[in-house]
């Protein structure tokens, strides 16, 4: 869907204009920042073993304002923080996500496949086995850092991370139940989800979802809680100035896509200024196309980015500690 978009995309680019709010422009929107938030992807999977308490943790002691996680769910309909549909790369297990019951897939290691010795961090199954350092801990064949316990390693609940941080702004991103990754696996996850933050009283998450459906089913059941739109809403406001959807606070796209061998540029200065004069924030990721590293995170800073999605957050803080967005990018409505 992404690529057939693009050739208008590349088109609108060239031909941007500023069109009236589609939110509204009274009242401030909490998620704008005069300075980027650092928002640790995965927990900062690039740093630590994504998707885990102990990253979680880690990322926000260094400095991370916000966490991006994401939502699966298991054989028993209990809603889980795991990026992929299946077990196989992260941890010492084999099968779907939905296979799972909460029970077995937490007796499962998620950092078993974490490597981290000489030349940085990688999932690779292939490595040397000294440099899967954190391997063990959760099945407690191996002692927890100082200061962790051996849960901290494995596959987290929803519940047990909004308990553990209640006072931090949490992205929560919708994912499906198969590799196929069908809107109806998306929609499914995005009901139960609502049904378990139906009770939440919070104001610091967003929702989203690259389906844009799963966003609108999700919203149509928890009204009250903010979300971000996926690529068709927001190539709905980005390209016909159109709402991106009810209930959205954000937009969070990557900064580029690759089309036909070009890379088109989608967190262009001129889209951010739409966004934000429509009382929009903008969030950004990093696709492959991209690079989460100094390079980039510049160009955020300098166009008035509210939020850097990145795997390096202890990087991005020391970055964004000495790095201050211009005098233009003020919070506003």
């Amino acid at each position: 869907m992404l690529k057939r978009l693009l050739p208008t995309l590349a088109l609108s680019i060239v031909a941007l204009s500023v069109v009236a709010s589609t939110a509204s422009a009274a009242a401030v929107n909490p998620w704008r920042q005069s300075q980027p938030w650092n928002i640790a992807h995965q927990g900062g999977e690039s740093e630590f073993p994504g998707n885990t308490m102990y990253a979680f943790k880690q990322s926000l002691k260094a400095g991370a304002d916000m966490l991006e996680v994401d939502i699966g769910v298991t054989k028993d309909n209990k809603v889980i923080v795991q990026h992929n549909t299946t077990v196989d790369s992260r941890t010492n297990g084999i099968g779907e996500v939905r296979s799972f019951t909460l029970k077995q897939i937490q007796k499962l290691d998620n950092a078993y496949w974490f490597w981290n010795g000489a030349g940085g961090v990688s999932y690779d199954h292939n490595k040397a086995a000294s440099g899967y350092k954190l391997r063990g801990i959760a099945t407690g064949k191996k002692k927890a850092p100082k200061g962790y316990k051996a849960t901290d390693f494995r596959i987290p609940s929803l519940s047990e991370l909004l308990k553990a941080f209640p006072k931090t702004p949490i992205n929560l991103e919708i994912k499906g139940r198969t590799p196929a990754e069908t809107d109806a696996e998306y929609v499914r996850n995005a009901r139960i989800l609502a049904g378990e933050l139906k009770n939440v009283k919070r104001k610091d998450i967003i929702v989203v979802s690259f389906k844009q459906p799963a966003v609108d089913e999700f919203h149509k059941l928890a009204p009250k809680i903010p979300v971000a739109p996926g690529i068709e809403g927001i190539a709905d406001f980005l390209l016909f100035s159109k709402s991106p959807g009810a209930g959205v606070v954000a937009l969070q796209p990557p900064i580029k896509y690759l089309y036909q061998g070009a890379l088109v540029e989608v967190s262009s200065a001129d889209f951010i200024a739409k966004a934000h004069a429509a009382g929009y924030a903008w969030q950004n990721w990093f696709s492959s196309d991209d690079s989460d590293s100094a390079v980039d995170w510049a160009k955020m800073v300098e166009r008035c980015s509210d939020g850097i999605m990145s795997a390096y957050p202890v990087a991005l803080e020391k970055f964004l500690k000495k790095t201050k967005s211009p005098a233009a990018c003020k919070k506003r409505p």
